[in-house]
């Protein structure tokens, strides 16, 4: 068994924290594990949840179409979340559960060594860029850390909430073309 397998076995095994207690499944991640990029939200919803899938709802719909609109498909990259359960609710993660999930998300970065790390949303861009990052100022913003070029855009549900931030996300999203075309070499753009 590769490291990748025995990761996500591990994970799917994780009993770490009180979600273990309510989770239909755990959400490991889907794509590409040798992508040079790297889709990172913050935990599951509840389509996701049932079907141990990512991005997989209407917000996964979305993000699809985004992904679309910059020649790219799920398959070249990698998505995953932050926390691999789905809180009740869909509340925010507590802290002891943002703990239990960490080591997960830092070995899979470990394996991967993506080029680019894009986090959906305001919660894991202040997770993985800086925890006061403000979405509303700096998404579709650049930074490298640790040699790894780091952006943040709008979560889809927010896109679905708040139809009046895509036209941000698009410019966004080109960006991120733009970026995958300087510093990637094996990511393929359909154009």
């Amino acid at each position: 068994m590769g490291e990748w397998e025995a990761l996500e076995q591990q994970c799917l095994a994780c009993q770490g924290c009180g979600l273990a207690q309510t989770r239909q499944h755990v959400v490991f991640g889907v794509g590409n594990r040798e992508a040079e990029v790297l889709l990172v939200g913050e935990a599951p919803g509840a389509a996701e949840d049932a079907q141990g899938q990512p991005f997989v709802g209407k917000a996964g719909q979305l993000l699809d179409d985004m992904l679309t609109m910059i020649g790219l498909h799920r398959s070249q990259i990698y998505i995953t979340n932050s926390i691999k359960c789905r809180p009740p609710n869909n509340r925010d993660p507590l802290n002891t559960e943002k703990d239990a999930c960490a080591g997960y998300l830092r070995r899979q970065l470990q394996l991967m060594q993506p080029k680019i790390i894009v986090c959906l949303g305001r919660i894991s861009a202040a997770e993985m860029i800086r925890p006061d990052f403000k979405i509303s100022r700096e998404h579709g913003q650049f930074t490298e850390k640790d040699g790894v070029w780091m952006t943040a855009l709008y979560h889809p549900a927010a896109l679905l909430r708040d139809p009046g931030k895509k036209p941000d996300t698009f410019v966004d999203l080109k960006a991120l073309q733009k970026k995958i075309r300087e510093v990637c070499e094996r990511t393929p753009l359909a154009f």
